[in-house]
């Protein structure tokens, strides 16, 4: 099949227009009229902006940089949830269990989204009153906590308890066939506990703190954009407007699971700037009066999560894998048809 494809070739700096220059950059470079299939196709060639969103994965300094560690961790969940958000839609048609198996991945990768986010407020983020306090000393703990619990949460919210409730022929829970309403409820909670969790030093420092010990510095206005955006992703999510004001006109486009991923991209992305900016402009404070940052409270709890949470996915897709064989729907078709 791969065969079939026919890629681009690439060029040098002398072989495109000077507009798609790029300092001290000599190859790589796409055809500079590329189509929107082209584009897509460049995805599996390696260019000069292959590695783009990985750079600052690359950076030999950031390694060994112990202060850096925890945006690291954010930005690997800021990769790892949209990508298994697009697999999860890409290949959840293959069979009914297969689209169970693919959201599992997918509720996995939202919860560690949520502890990195926690792990890079915790280093950056927490208001200066608020630094070395109980509360910070546990944050990360609970956070890990969280992560679990939500990954364990929404892949109940959709067949129920293993084994007990469901396996790979019978179905005595089906939440969402059942409990559509229940459902939503116990996906919204295990994702939205979390996330207000994980702000509650950002909501602080935003809405209730005053006096000294408050940071105000240019951050503060880059998180409130997020937070707007944050939640107009969960009214999105929640509400499934526009849809329900105008049923089947946003069949394909606009309606609300799209904007809920654009709103989710953009508030991602205004979380890292913010991020970002609180890690630049407070370096020199937190270095020396935070608590230190080590591979503990950082990576180590990321793989720990991850690892924990990938175990929880296999044991609620189990009993999805074994048994009979389930039948696709174009040969039950066919089947009436020959009949």
């Amino acid at each position: 099949m791969f065969s079939l494809i026919k890629l681009r070739r690439v060029f040098t700096v002398h072989q495109v227009p000077k507009a798609f220059h790029e300092d001290s950059i000599i190859s790589g470079y796409r055809h500079p009229r590329s189509s929107a299939t082209d584009c897509v196709l460049s995805l599996f060639q390696l260019t000069n902006e292959t590695l783009n969103l990985m750079t600052v994965l690359l950076m030999e300094d950031a390694w060994y940089d112990a202060y850096t560690w925890p945006l690291l961790v954010f930005l690997f969940s800021c990769c790892v949830y949209p990508l298994a958000s697009s697999c999860a839609h890409t290949f959840s048609t293959m069979s009914t269990r297969s689209r169970h198996i693919c959201y599992f991945f997918d509720y996995g990768a939202l919860s560690l989204y949520s502890l990195g986010s926690a792990i890079s407020y915790s280093a950056y983020v927490f208001p200066d009153a608020w630094v070395n306090s109980t509360f910070h000393a546990y944050y990360i703990s609970v956070a890990v906590l969280n992560t679990i619990l939500s990954t364990s949460l929404a892949c109940y919210s959709r067949l129920g308890l293993p084994f007990l409730h469901y396996n790979h022929d019978i179905d005595e829970r089906f939440s969402e066939r059942q409990s559509p309403r229940l459902s939503k409820v116990l996906r919204i909670l295990a994702f939205a506990y979390p996330y207000l969790f994980d702000n509650i030093p950002l909501f602080y420092r935003l809405l209730l703190c005053v006096g000294e010990g408050c940071t105000n510095n240019e951050a503060n206005s880059i998180h409130i954009q997020h937070t707007l955006l944050a939640f107009l992703t969960a009214f999105l999510f929640a509400t499934h407007l526009p849809e329900r004001l105008a049923p089947g006109r946003f069949d394909y486009i606009g309606h609300s699971h799209q904007l809920f991923h654009v709103c989710a991209i953009i508030g991602t992305h205004f979380q890292m700037k913010a991020i970002e900016a609180d890690m630049v402009l407070r370096q020199t404070q937190l270095l020396a009066t935070a608590p230190p940052i080590t591979f503990n409270n950082t990576v180590g709890s990321s793989l720990v999560c991850v690892c924990i949470s990938l175990g929880i996915i296999c044991l609620y897709s189990l009993p999805l894998l074994y048994g009979s064989s389930e039948t696709h729907p174009a040969k039950t078709e066919e089947k009436k048809c020959k009949h």
